[in-house]
């Protein structure tokens, strides 16, 4: 498998569980649909990909803040689980 197919599904693992971690707080999935309406930039239709998702700059800003140096997600054997556990803490904040 080459890298770029194991980069995909590496980030692909990481969203799954990230969904699962959400999935499995019944009290945090109002706090998550409200957080991701907010993030998706207003007019996302006048622009492609026509699609309702943050702009990368609005993603690798987030990213920086979160885990500081250029904004890379946690890598490593338990970066998807760390990644996991980051955002139920940050909708956790969100939702005091």
């Amino acid at each position: 498998m080459n890298s770029s197919a194991q980069t995909t599904r590496s980030y692909s693992a990481t969203l799954l569980g990230a969904a699962f971690a959400v999935a499995a707080r019944p009290d945090l999935w109002w706090v998550a649909l409200r957080q991701t309406a907010r993030s998706i930039p207003s007019r996302w239709w006048t622009s492609w990909p026509f699609l309702p998702i943050p702009s990368r700059k609005y993603i690798h800003f987030r990213l920086v803040t979160a885990y500081g140096g250029e904004g890379r997600l946690p890598s490593g054997a338990r970066g998807g689980e760390d990644l996991a556990q980051d955002l139920v803490a940050w909708l956790e904040w969100c939702k005091a």
